[in-house]
């Protein structure tokens, strides 16, 4: 089973309840997911609404209206079963019927472990379970009797699977030389055909016959592969699929099998991966599996619950920084907690990443890396979020004539977001001393070197300039210049649509009306924090082309 989900929606609901659902719930959600996945009819449809209200119980608000075929239903339902599984890793005394490890089903049904693992692609559900001390894959009884119901057949054909004996091999090689003869004979419709035939896999098939032609090369049945793809190749299929070409598009123009496409690109997307530099604060507690639920629970409440609370931003600033301070501190056990789970998702992504060979990685380990690394990336943004306010204050005391406040913010939200990466949160330390430091350490370092190549360029002329310049101003002008500006920002205005001209005005505070945040425009309108912010940089750009047009300057837009 691919280890990518077809319908971003339920990739949502999987991810929310991994981060945020308490282990007792992502269990009770695991046994309703599957019972649902049971009901699942590939031929209907079932809107996104109920399917959430069966795994959780709970009817979404504000759920978006989607109805979702039942093949994808079904797909995205296993991987949702199989994701959830792994962030709790059940001992397997606690389970509520008998576990068969994947050793047992193949004992059971005279399988191979490989057949098994194919059956899991094909729907076996798994989970992860503490047996003997280590975490193994395991099924339940009942998952594994609903997938023998569904497919009778081909568990029946595993069952009586023995090896092939030499009359048999000899027998595929000689149906496939007499077929191989049509014009667009190919080794997988034949093998198919003679698998069907004898009552074999096509699978077993068509590895006896490319067996026998890599052992009688003189002999063969089948034509010599071509030549290997070079590394510009190889690079230029991974980015026609970055692009959405399919797969039969890029086999017909490289004349290439499917697999050999799809080893390219996972080659290809593993050098991707391995390229970006993944740095960590290594614990011993990572590496010992008892820690691993406490390490992934969801953020504690503060202990005193005053760092939970809002602060009210400071007067004069703009609406983009005010918003900063919506975003509630962190106490020092929610810090440690947030750090220590970062670090340790990007050492269990480094781990695997180690054990990888790009010409033989499986895409379910990419997928693992990359979920891995983007859990590790929201929690070290919502650290940087807590923390921003932090660089404000400190660019506050740094800010000079000379100096740009906002350019002082930029400079210290980089140096923010280095201290995340660089550190150790089990000496004890408190974050915002740390951030502290290094944001000033950088101020002190890039302040002079500004202002001295400012000085660099100066004329020696500017006092004399300043000191000349008559900035007294008339006060009867400047009244009329204000009442022009305020008389054509109006008729501006008058050219936006009813929400649009809302928007603008309320969050300039125009008209005596007072500046609003986007979360409490959103409110207001009934829309989200970020469709607020969508039409007001629409409204922001229609008045900039209505104030070029008319040579206007309007230093709020």
């Amino acid at each position: 089973m691919s280890r990518a989900y077809r319908n971003p929606a339920l990739k949502q609901l999987g991810d929310q309840q991994t981060r945020f659902a308490p282990r007792e719930r992502r269990v009770e959600q695991i046994d309703r997911a599957e019972v649902l996945l049971a009901e699942i009819d590939p031929t209907k449809r079932y809107p996104y609404e109920y399917l959430v209200f069966r795994i959780t119980g709970f009817r979404p608000e504000n759920a978006p209206a989607l109805v979702l075929d039942g093949d994808e239903v079904a797909h995205d339902l296993r991987l949702f079963v199989e994701e959830l599984a792994e962030t709790v890793t059940q001992p397997v005394e606690a389970a509520t019927e008998p576990v068969l490890t994947v050793q047992a089903v193949s004992k059971q049904f005279n399988v191979s472990t490989r057949t098994v693992t194919r059956w899991r692609r094909q729907g076996l559900i798994a989970r992860r379970f503490k047996i003997g001390g280590r975490t193994q894959v395991g099924f339940l009884t009942s998952s594994v009797e609903r997938f023998v119901e569904a497919h009778k057949e081909q568990v029946e054909r595993g069952t009586k699977f023995t090896h092939l004996s030499d009359a048999e091999r000899d027998e595929i090689v000689r149906r496939a030389r007499r077929m191989a003869v049509v014009p667009q004979g190919n080794l997988t419709e034949i093998a198919r055909r003679i698998g069907r035939k004898m009552e074999r896999s096509t699978e077993t098939v068509r590895m006896t016959l490319k067996a026998y032609d890599r052992e009688h090369p003189d002999r063969a049945i089948f034509s010599t592969p071509v030549a290997p793809l070079d590394e510009e190749a190889k690079a230029s299929i991974y980015r026609d699929t970055r692009r959405g070409v399919s797969v039969e598009v890029l086999v017909a123009q490289f004349g290439r099998t499917r697999s050999s496409i799809y080893r390219v690109i996972n080659e290809m997307r593993a050098h991707s991966i391995l390229a970006v530099k993944l740095e960590h604060m290594p614990h011993a507690s990572f590496d010992d599996p008892a820690c691993f639920d406490e390490i992934m629970a969801p953020m504690p409440e503060p202990a005193d619950k005053k760092s939970a609370r809002k602060t009210k931003p400071p007067k004069g600033l703009p609406p983009y920084l005010g918003s900063l301070y919506e975003v509630p501190l962190l106490a020092r056990e929610q810090e440690a907690h947030l750090f220590r789970q970062m670090n340790f998702l990007k050492h269990q992504a480094i781990k695997l990443r180690e054990t990888i060979d790009p010409t033989t990685v499986k895409s379910s380990d990419l997928d693992r890396i990359e979920q891995l690394q983007e859990k590790a990336l929201a929690v070290k943004n919502l650290i940087i979020r807590a923390n921003l306010r932090l660089v404000v204050s400190i660019a506050k005391r740094h800010v000079i004539a000379t100096n740009n406040f906002f350019e002082l913010v930029s400079d210290g939200n980089m140096s923010l977001i280095r201290a995340v990466e660089k550190f150790d949160y089990s000496r004890g330390n408190k974050f915002s001393t740390y951030a502290s430091w290094a944001i000033m350490k950088n101020f002190a370092r890039t302040i002079p070197e500004e202002n001295y190549r400012r000085d660099r360029f100066v004329t020696g002329h500017e006092e004399m300039f300043e000191a000349a310049a008559d900035n007294r101003s008339d006060e009867h002008e400047y009244e009329s210049a204000q009442k022009r500006m305020q008389e054509a920002v109006k008729g501006m205005l008058g050219r936006l649509d009813d929400r649009e001209r809302r928007i603008i005005v309320s969050r300039f505070g125009l008209n005596g009306s007072s500046e609003l945040t986007l979360e409490q425009l959103g409110r207001e309108l009934g829309i989200t924090k970020e469709r607020v912010r969508q039409i007001e940089s629409r409204a922001q750009q229609k008045l900039q082309r209505i104030a070029r047009d008319e040579r206007m300057e309007l230093p709020m837009f």
